[in-house]
């Protein structure tokens, strides 16, 4: 009797190690997928890029007049375009959406937390062309008239808020993006402080703490979360298309000035893709796609550095 027994057994546990050698086999091939994507597409962007790459080589980079009609092309000011108004989206945008955040999880009662939350998410199904319209007739009309004129009155002595207040610029650009990337970085702070134990608020409360404070020890708990939560907001930031091209003026120009127009890598592949009859104008654009992929690929890693350390900051002070 003991010996089917022994044959039982020893068929059951070879039935779950292959069961178990095929599951991780799948599980390192969904992996392996998403490294293959990307290598996939860093080889695409890389091969059509490689005639501007020849052509120019790095001075593409630094270049900073964009004519195609001469063939000439210089990458600086699209990617000054990105990196200004991507930094003043999010230097906007973080402020307002821990502080919504918190409002969320540690000030409102249900019966307003809910509804407002549920517009943050609304928020951050909008379509971006949506945003981009908003912002033609809308936003860029009262910053005209409303903001950028007091701005100018009392900045104008620095050189960020000098030229014509139209309305049509970098400012309004890295407004608009700030708009669009709040109630992103707002949903996944709101999650990570919902995620904070409440043992460690009724233990701050316990001994004497005010709501202050202890907002202050919740935060401090989810440091490195929110600064997740703000580079998830960047990298939208960094490769959003529309929105931007619809209100930033488009021109290939490098100014301090954030009340004069700028251009983005993205708006500019999406622009002028189409018109790109030539060549090496489209491999000027495709190089351009490149750029923006190493860009977005450093920030990302860069913001992971910071992450780690922040959590490690963290964890030595706890």
């Amino acid at each position: 009797m003991s010996q089917p027994d022994n044959k039982t057994e020893e068929a059951r546990s070879k039935g779950v190690l292959t069961a178990d050698t095929i599951y991780r086999a799948l599980l390192l091939g969904c992996a392996s997928l998403i490294i293959v994507i990307v290598l996939a597409m860093l080889v695409v962007i890389g091969q059509g890029s490689l005639l501007s790459i020849r052509e120019f080589g790095f001075h593409f980079l630094i270049g900073s007049v964009w004519d195609p009609v001469k063939g000439e092309f210089g990458a600086l000011p699209f990617i000054y375009g990105t990196v200004v108004s991507s930094v003043i989206a999010v230097l906007i945008a973080t402020p307002l959406s821990i502080g919504v955040a918190v409002f969320l999880v540690e000030q409102a009662p249900r019966s307003l937390a809910r509804p407002i939350g549920f517009l943050v998410e609304l928020l951050a199904a909008i379509p971006s062309v949506v945003y981009g319209l908003w912002a033609i007739f809308v936003l860029a009309p009262l910053l005209r008239v409303y903001v950028q004129p007091p701005l100018q009155a009392a900045l104008g002595w620095t050189p960020f808020f000098k030229g014509t207040a139209t309305g049509i610029g970098m400012f309004t650009g890295g407004l608009i993006l700030a708009i669009m990337i709040t109630p992103i970085i707002t949903a996944v702070v709101r999650d990570i402080l919902e995620a904070v134990p409440v043992t460690q608020r009724e233990a701050a409360l316990a001994l004497g703490a005010t709501k202050w404070e202890t907002t202050k020890i919740v935060l401090a708990n989810a440091s490195s979360g929110i600064a997740g939560a703000v580079i998830l907001g960047l990298g939208r930031a960094i490769g959003e298309t529309m929105a931007v091209t619809m209100i930033i003026g488009n021109r290939p120009q490098i100014s301090v000035s954030l009340f004069e127009p700028g251009y983005t890598i993205a708006s500019v592949i999406a622009n002028e893709f189409t018109e790109a009859t030539g060549d090496l104008y489209l491999s000027a654009l495709v190089e351009m796609g490149l750029i923006l992929f190493v860009v977005t690929f450093v920030v990302t890693a860069v913001a992971k550095l910071l992450i780690l350390s922040v959590g490690r900051k963290t964890r030595r002070t706890a």
